[in-house]
């Protein structure tokens, strides 16, 4: 089985899982009179778009090179990592600007209704199956090498996390008495700041890579070590790094003797390029620039 296609069985689990928990939410949200569950379940439902924001973005990410994209179409996945960032960013502000007026209300002395026991049971099937999701996911997308997957786990986690939040402000709006309904809302505020805080580093994480943000400086540091592990090799200079989607770009001089000769001086290239695809993956683009000691 392809790459391409692993991510999307993967994909596709998680999407029929959250098919499933989104239509449990919403019956149980509106039976249940719950808060805290609509706000969960508009949750799997940014989870939905997003999976299909994967399959979509996916297919397009595994195109090979070609003469408009010399580098392969990889960013295509980093800008699915952009788009669920910016969708999770949405349902967080939807989510809270809904249950902070419900707190006003309650603040104001409007009565609110105590959420129903089906609400808590949804809540806690949600955590079970969405934790489970989380761990799968993203020991794929680590095996898969695929930032979209990545992303797509910590999502499924983000629910799991958020459905804990919801079941906590349900458990504590039906037991402590009507006086007590406004932590549903409040549990509500709670999830929407979790999703926010993930969507922040969906969206930095992915902003630093279109924006062509430099690897780490310990990642470039390892680089310069294997560069300069190559008998015949010194001063790598003008190192430049990048990601683009999976795989990562290296740009860098180097100095031999100036009277090395030319196949020698490629076989030494052309062995720092061996090294560096066998320590970052075979995609790796490395291009290197060969100059004379001065």
């Amino acid at each position: 089985m392809s790459r391409q296609n692993k991510i999307y069985k993967v994909t596709l689990i998680g999407s029929a899982a959250n098919i499933a928990l989104l239509i449990l939410k919403f019956i149980a949200a509106i039976i249940a009179n719950s808060s805290a569950m609509m706000a969960d379940a508009l949750h799997s439902l940014s989870d939905l778009l997003t999976d299909i924001v994967v399959l979509l973005f996916i297919h397009l990410s595994a195109k090979p090179q070609d003469h408009t994209h010399n580098y392969g179409h990889g960013k295509f996945e980093t800008f699915a990592t952009f788009i669920i960032g910016l969708l999770l960013a949405a349902a967080a502000i939807t989510i809270a600007a809904t249950a902070t007026h419900k707190v006003i209300l309650s603040v104001n002395g409007t009565q609110q209704q105590p959420p129903g026991l089906l609400a808590l049971w949804a809540a806690l099937i949600s955590i079970l199956i969405k934790e489970t999701l989380y761990h799968y996911t993203l020991a794929q997308g680590h095996k898969l090498k695929s930032q979209a997957t990545i992303a797509n786990a910590w999502h499924h986690r983000s629910d799991a996390l958020s459905s804990i939040a919801a079941a906590i402000g349900i458990t504590a709006a039906i037991t402590l008495g009507k006086q007590w309904t406004i932590l549903d809302p409040i549990a509500s505020i709670v999830v929407a700041a979790m999703l926010l805080k993930v969507a922040y580093k969906l969206i930095k994480t992915s902003t630093d890579e279109l924006t062509e943000r430099s690897l780490p400086k310990n990642i470039e540091q390892e680089i310069n070590n294997i560069i300069s592990s190559v008998p015949g090799i010194t001063q790598p200079h003008n190192l430049r790094t990048r990601r683009i989607g999976n795989s990562i770009a290296i740009e860098t001089h180097i100095r031999m003797d100036r009277n090395t000769p030319l196949h020698l001086a490629h076989e030494r290239a052309t062995t720092i390029e061996q090294k560096l695809k066998q320590r970052f993956g075979q995609s790796t683009h490395v291009s290197i620039h060969m100059e004379p000691i001065k």
